[in-house]
C-alpha cells in the first residue's frame, strides 16, 4: 500500500499508509492531518483541501484540469504546484509522494 508524506513549514512530518485507489483528501481526513478540510466532500467546489505537491512529485501526477485550476482561485497563496488534493488519486507509482499542507491552513 502506498505511503503518503504530509509535510508542514515547521518541519513536521506525518506518514500515513493508504489503499491504491482513494484520493488524498479522503486519505488525510481519515488520518487526521491538519490543514486538509475537504467542506464540499470532494466534488472539487470549494478548495478546502488545497495542497502544495512537492516539486519532485508535481510531474509524476495526472495534471489538473481546466475545472479544478479555476477552483484554485479561491484558495489563499497559490503556486505553481498548487494543487486540490481530492483531485488527486493515489497510485502505486505515488508511494512515497510529498504533499506540503500550505502554513495558512493549520
Amino acid at each position: 500500500m502506498p505511503i503518503i508524506n504530509f509535510l508542514y513549514n515547521n518541519g513536521e512530518k506525518k506518514s500515513i499508509t493508504v489503499r491504491a485507489g482513494t484520493n488524498v483528501k479522503d486519505a488525510a481526513l481519515d488520518h487526521n492531518i491538519d490543514g486538509i478540510f475537504g467542506e464540499c466532500g470532494g466534488s472539487c467546489t470549494c478548495a478546502t483541501c488545497h495542497i502544495y505537491l512537492d516539486e519532485s512529485w508535481f510531474n509524476r501526477v495526472e495534471q489538473s484540469d481546466e475545472f479544478e485550476q479555476d477552483m484554485l482561485e479561491f484558495a489563499p497563496e497559490v503556486t505553481a504546484f498548487s494543487r486540490l488534493s481530492c483531485q488527486i488519486k493515489v497510485t502505486d507509482q505515488l508511494d512515497g509522494i510529498q504533499i506540503v499542507i500550505p502554513k495558512r491552513q493549520y
